[in-house]
């Protein structure tokens, strides 16, 4: 196999590292150039207990934002690697719509340091049969993929199915959304005694309203899980807009 090092060089010559931001030639693979990696906001503490929304300071150990303190989530937090802006959605945009697979793993590493210790089960948000057969992917899944390799923590992609095809949720309002995703979600046979007790981390690319994610909490939870806790990759913050 002594030929197998130069053609691997005269691909990577042909072919070099691209920045998943702007395709600038990078060091390495699933590496930004200095000009998008410095226009990522990176997220994590000091954040909401409940939520795990941004906290501009540290406002002490159980602190909650307003929203969770007058409705608290169905969710056990939601841990996002970089808030939802121009080079984040470009990334998740390349992935969903021009088939660029890599960037599944780029948005992965970039997650896995939120990963939660305690994290037993990973299970990705699921798409419709039609949007999947259409798509070819589920991008939640891909991630998912990567992060389970990773971190060794099991990949349960069948056991939460989406039933009913739902409307794109971008510029519903929030009872609007929650009536579109009733009933959208449904749990696999075998799916209680894979659950019980366990804790669950649900992947997904972009988090936006959280009418998905809460559908998907409410359902795991009743299921059985302990807690479910959802990981991704962007995350739509106030004044932002995004697709859920």
């Amino acid at each position: 196999m002594g030929w197998a090092a130069p053609l691997a060089r005269i691909a990577d010559l042909a072919l070099p590292p691209r920045c998943p931001g702007c395709s600038a030639i990078t060091p390495a693979d699933h590496r930004f150039c200095p000009g998008c990696w410095t226009s990522l906001r990176f997220l994590g503490p000091p954040w909401c207990a409940a939520c795990h929304l941004p906290f501009d300071f540290d406002r002490g150990e159980g602190a909650r934002c307003a929203a969770c303190i007058a409705d608290p989530p169905p969710h056990d937090g939601i841990r996002a690697a970089v808030a939802y802006g121009e080079v984040a959605s470009g990334v998740a945009l390349k992935l969903k719509y021009s088939g660029r697979l890599a960037c599944a793993a780029t948005m992965a590493r970039a997650m896995a340091r939120l990963m939660p210790e305690e994290a037993a089960l990973l299970v990705p948000v699921p798409l419709h049969r039609w949007r999947l057969w259409s798509r070819g992917f589920n991008q939640a899944a891909l991630i998912g993929a990567t992060l389970s390799r990773a971190h060794g923590v099991p990949l349960a992609p069948g056991l939460l199915r989406r039933v009913k095809a739902t409307p794109v949720l971008r510029g519903l309002g929030a009872r609007a959304r929650a009536k579109a995703v009733a009933g959208a979600f449904a749990l696999a046979p075998g799916a209680r005694e894979m659950l019980a007790g366990k804790t669950v981390v649900l992947v997904d690319d972009v988090h936006t309203s959280g009418a998905t994610a809460d559908a998907c909490a409410r359902l795991l939870k009743r299921g059985g899980a302990g807690k479910v806790i959802l990981l991704c990759w962007a995350r739509v913050l106030e004044g932002e807009e995004g697709a859920d």
